[in-house]
């Protein structure tokens, strides 16, 4: 399977991991990965509170890039990334003026040939847990995870359309098929405060100690997510007493794969997830 990839600006910086344990899972399933040419910033952190065309513009031009390379499945792992190219595909759908001005504005046609995945939705669908499954050669015994999605994979709904929306299963399902035991609870799509973490960040902290409390009396030793802005959120924003380990679900995929290296990514994280890891013989 060859799909289009838009990795967004995250993957390439602080979420440099989830951009490598992808592309590691990946590679262990024999999926090749063409990253978009000449892409550009989908305007998540802000374009969509400035001006609505812009909004609509951003992403429009990634897409539309990504026709261009002739694939029908284009994989975008960011939350925020992946809220956005709905968002502007809804628009593009919807509304004829709004597609008429983008299309002048990038200066070619929109054609809607392209199936927008998240990664939970590409590995459960796309790929399939089976497939997933088969690829497990180290399963992961003792873990104890809570599924964390937050925000935007999820809203507005009649946007977002992969999973439900109040208690999303897709990603309980993948972790389970990895071997852990799935912890359930009521905070999977809670917000974490978001881009609020450098203007108003006590209240990220409220938001996120109050997530990692949660988790914590639920039983699990471990939250595992798909967003960028709420791994960096949970890991750099819990206070000391509350810390457990924040894991991208891809990352623990390449762990039960038994691709090597993964220890290069797991020293990425603020809150250190070697003696978890370590403690149950995962590592």
């Amino acid at each position: 399977m060859k799909v289009s990839y838009y990795p967004g600006c995250s993957l390439h910086g602080t979420g440099k991991e989830y951009d490598l344990s992808l592309k590691a899972v990946c590679g262990a399933l024999g999926i090749e990965l063409k990253e978009i040419d000449d892409w550009a910033c989908c305007g998540a952190s802000s374009a969509h509170a400035l001006n609505f065309v812009l909004s609509v513009y951003l992403p429009a031009k990634d897409l539309i890039a990504a026709e261009k390379e002739g694939l029908r499945k284009l994989l975008v792992p960011c939350a925020a990334c992946f809220n956005r190219m709905k968002f502007a595909q809804y628009h593009l759908r919807k509304d004829p003026e709004m597609r008429k001005e983008v299309e002048d504005i990038v200066g070619a046609p929109y054609r809607d040939t392209i199936t927008i995945f998240n990664a939970i939705d590409f590995f459960s669908h796309a790929v399939g847990v089976e497939k997933v499954t088969a690829q497990i050669r180290k399963p992961l015994h003792g873990l104890k995870p809570v599924s964390y999605l937050g925000c935007l994979l999820l809203r507005p709904p009649k946007i977002c359309t992969f999973d439900d929306y109040e208690n999303p299963v897709l990603l309980d399902k993948l972790m389970e098929a990895l071997g852990s035991e799935v912890i359930p609870w009521s905070y999977k799509t809670d917000c974490c405060g978001g881009s609020l973490t450098i203007s108003k960040t006590k209240y990220v902290i409220k938001l996120v100690d109050k997530l990692m409390t949660m988790a914590g009396e639920a039983g699990a030793n471990c939250v595992v997510t798909a967003c960028p802005v709420c791994m960096a959120n949970l890991d750099m924003r819990t206070s000391e007493r509350l810390r457990m380990p924040i894991f991208y679900f891809t990352e623990l995929m390449a762990l039960a794969m038994g691709v090597p290296g993964t220890e290069r990514w797991f020293h990425m994280h603020n809150i250190d997830v070697m003696p978890l890891l370590l403690g149950l013989g995962l590592l």
